[in-house]
């Protein structure tokens, strides 16, 4: 991985953490609708961190038919944004200092399969907008994460950037994109190949050689 000039981030479970909102919104769509016989679990909620749409509704509400699962797991997002826009989620340990170190010497951008407006909820809460030279998301274009990140990469003009996420369709998306992925095995899935990998946020400045001053911040 030499002369990377740019890093692209997934977001959950790689930068920050919504279980704890997506649990309780999920308590509250099912208290609205009858045919919702099933509590959804934590585990459940885990497996759909990085999957599109179709395949999150599919793992939310599985045993109802297409037109229905859709409809209350665009219920549930977008109830969650709402949420996410006034409170944020939960930093993960380490993300605002070290995001501030590599914008010094690196583009930074995000890529994540989700809808329109949840990326800007990261932005905005976590105070890291300026941080971030653009970003793309599935409910936006209705492209996979491996077509989303060549469209953010062909429209940056970037040479050699890398991938970090936490999941199996992260690597997935980045080999498709051809670019190097970093597994962050702090987050929801479980990876077995990989370029490298970080236990928690700092290890991507020791990756990349940058010194971290903490006493900065």
């Amino acid at each position: 991985m030499n002369n990377i000039d740019s890093i692209i981030f997934d977001l959950d479970g790689t930068l920050w953490s919504t279980l704890n909102s997506t649990v309780e919104v999920s308590k509250e769509i099912k208290k609205r609708h009858s045919d919702i016989v099933e509590d959804m679990s934590t585990e459940v909620i885990k497996s759909a961190m990085g999957c599109t749409f179709e395949e999150t509704a599919k793992k939310y509400y599985g045993y109802l038919d297409k037109e229905t699962r859709e409809r209350y797991t665009k219920e549930a997002i977008q109830e969650n944004t709402k949420y996410l826009m006034k409170h944020g989620g939960t930093l993960y340990n380490g993300v605002k200092e070290v995001i501030k170190l590599l914008s010094k010497n690196y583009k930074l951008y995000i890529v994540s399969n989700c809808i329109e407006g949840y990326i800007e909820s990261f932005l905005e809460t976590s105070n890291l907008k300026d941080y971030f030279s653009d970003f793309e998301n599935n409910g936006r274009t209705g492209l996979e994460k491996g077509e989303n990140i060549k469209l953010l990469i062909k429209r940056n003009h970037l040479s050699n950037p890398i991938y970090v996420g936490d999941t199996d369709k992260d690597r997935e998306a980045a080999e498709e994109a051809k670019i190097p992925f970093i597994y962050a095995t702090y987050g929801f899935g479980a990876v077995e190949k990989y370029n490298n990998k970080i236990d928690n946020i700092y290890d991507l400045l020791t990756i990349l050689k940058i010194k971290n001053t903490k006493n900065e911040f």
